[in-house]
This record gives structure tokens, C-alpha cells and sequence, in this order.
């Protein structure tokens, strides 16, 4: 398996610099500034159209080799676990927002005691102290 994900992965970074290289020998649709001044016919290498035929095919081919690969390394990848797998969790602390914050629809609450019944609010009729003569 490890030999495998190592071809694999060698086979995409070579269709990855083939693929730049073959991008970059491309001519745009405005050609380049020499056309303009009828120096576009000087350019002969694969004949007047051929350039575009090649160039284009392959990089077809090799856009679909970069994306065949690209799903290959992760279906053969080493199953071993994340960078994020070793970092230890942060303990949160209670904040005094998160008291009055709402809860989860299914989550516990804890039991809150109601507060005791406060005093009447009319006071209540004491015996008056008695005057002294």
C-alpha cells in the first residue's frame, strides 16, 4: 500500500509540472504583441495550427491524469491521524454570559430553586407601642 501511494504521488507531481509547462506554452486568443505587427506567422514549430491541436490534447490528457491521481492518493493515503489530533482540547471556563445564555433544545438545565416568598408589601399591622405619661 505505501509502495503504491508513493507512485501514485510521483505520477501526480509530474502531470502537475507537465500540465504548468503545457498551460504556459499555450497562445492566448490575442496572440502576443508580435502578430500585431505581422510577426505571427514566424512561429512554425508545429505548423501554422498544429500548436493548438497538440498543446490543446495534451493538456486535456493531463488535466485528467492530474484529477484521476489527485482522487487515487486519497483513496491510497496512510491512515494516520491529523496534526489537530494531538492538540489538546481547551478546558472552557463558565463565563457569567453563558448563565444567562439560552440552552439547547434537549440539553439538561439544572435545577434552580425558586427564591423564598419576600415580605408582604403592605406591613402588616404591629402593635404600637403604647405611649408612657
Amino acid at each position: 500500500m505505501n509502495f503504491l501511494f508513493y507512485t501514485i504521488l510521483v505520477l501526480h507531481i509530474v502531470a502537475c509540472l507537465f500540465l504548468i509547462a503545457v498551460v504556459l506554452l499555450q497562445q492566448g486568443k490575442g496572440q502576443d504583441l508580435a502578430s500585431a505587427f505581422g510577426g505571427g506567422g514566424t512561429q512554425t514549430a508545429f505548423g501554422p495550427r498544429g500548436s493548438a491541436n497538440v498543446l490543446s490534447r495534451a493538456t486535456t490528457i493531463l488535466a485528467g491524469l492530474f484529477m484521476v491521481s489527485s482522487l487515487g492518493l486519497s483513496l491510497v493515503r496512510p491512515r494516520q491521524g491529523s496534526i489537530l489530533d494531538s492538540v489538546a482540547a481547551p478546558v472552557a471556563s463558565p463565563s457569567p454570559a453563558a448563565s444567562a445564555s439560552p440552552t439547547l433544545p434537549g440539553a439538561t438545565t439544572p435545577a434552580v430553586t425558586a427564591p423564598s416568598p419576600a415580605a408582604p408589601a403592605s406591613p402588616s399591622p404591629s402593635p404600637s407601642p403604647s405611649p408612657q405619661k
